[in-house]
């Protein structure tokens, strides 16, 4: 995972340098942060890959620990 994100950082860096030099509003700016974009997709879908979904329940039970059918007994 460390290596998407270095090369964000990489390509963030460059995206800023392209539209200081290219301006704003050009192609070139446009394209070079889109593929900072498509990075950063990757990265979160690579981060959801990684980590087993949570049900709607553990969900309510982390926001409601409180709650009565949150609770757990030991034996």
């Amino acid at each position: 995972m460390s290596n998407i994100n270095d090369q964000i950082e990489k390509e963030r860096a460059e995206a800023r340098e392209v539209c200081e030099i290219k301006g704003d509003g050009s192609i070139e700016c446009a394209a070079a942060w889109d593929v900072v974009e498509e990075l950063q997709a990757e990265a979160s879908h690579q981060k959801q890959k990684a980590e087993p979904a949570k049900t709607s329940f553990q969900q309510y039970c982390e926001a409601n620990p409180e709650a009565d059918e949150c609770r757990v007994y030991d034996n």
